[in-house]
């Protein structure tokens, strides 16, 4: 194993400038599944080792894993706030990069509850908020999924969402909301759409669906 995989995934400032100061590593190194050492900084929040590559001005910031998961992408699945601003701000990111299950790091980051990360992405202007997985699943559908009622009223209150998007299985953001006893997200979908079709939701009361 490259010894700047490591010193990049666990956060070890001293040691990557060391490598790096030595003009003999490539910083586009990949591990058996395609990671670099700035896709392990990157999704394990090392803010100051991600400075540290992008100051070679030879990271590749777009490189894809074998999962297809960006630097971006891991940054945004496990809520980096800190690195999403600085690979953003490189200007050289595509924010709607798909990985191998359709995920853009959009989705990843309204799956995983992450707003900040969610309101940062959006206020580049570039991302789509409807955007859906190989799943039919759109950022809406995943926060209310999970319960996210802080990304599900950030979405909402862009007036650019779905309400009523359905997945692969013909069943919307609320449906699923309900399903997991959300109740504050279910509130909240509910004002957002018509009463019949709030009506229609297959579920005879919060988190109880009727069988299909």
């Amino acid at each position: 194993m490259v010894p700047l995989w490591w010193a990049a995934e666990y956060g070890h400032e001293s040691v990557v400038k060391l490598l790096l100061d030595t003009g003999q590593v490539d910083v586009n190194a990949k591990s058996s599944g395609g990671r670099t050492p700035l896709s392990r900084a990157a999704q394990c929040g090392h803010k100051a080792v991600v400075k540290l590559l992008f100051q070679t001005g030879q990271v590749d910031v777009n490189s894809k894993d074998y999962d297809g998961l960006t630097p971006l992408s891991r940054a945004a699945q496990y809520g980096h706030e800190a690195v999403v601003r600085l690979l953003l701000e490189t200007g050289n990111i595509d924010v709607e990069t798909k990985d191998s299950e359709g995920f853009t790091p959009l989705l990843r980051a309204a799956q995983g509850g992450h707003e900040t990360v969610v309101k940062l992405l959006h206020e580049t202007g570039q991302v789509d908020l409807d955007v859906k997985d190989s799943g039919g699943r759109t950022p809406l559908w995943w926060a209310a999924q999970g319960g996210h009622e802080a990304v599900v009223r950030l979405l909402l209150e862009t007036g650019q969402v779905d309400v009523d998007v359905k997945d692969s299985r013909d069943l919307g953001p609320i449906w699923w909301a309900a399903k997991g006893r959300h109740e504050a997200v279910v509130q909240l979908l509910s004002m957002c759409m018509p009463v019949n079709m709030v009506a229609s939701t297959p579920m005879t009361a919060i988190g109880r669906p009727r069988p299909a």
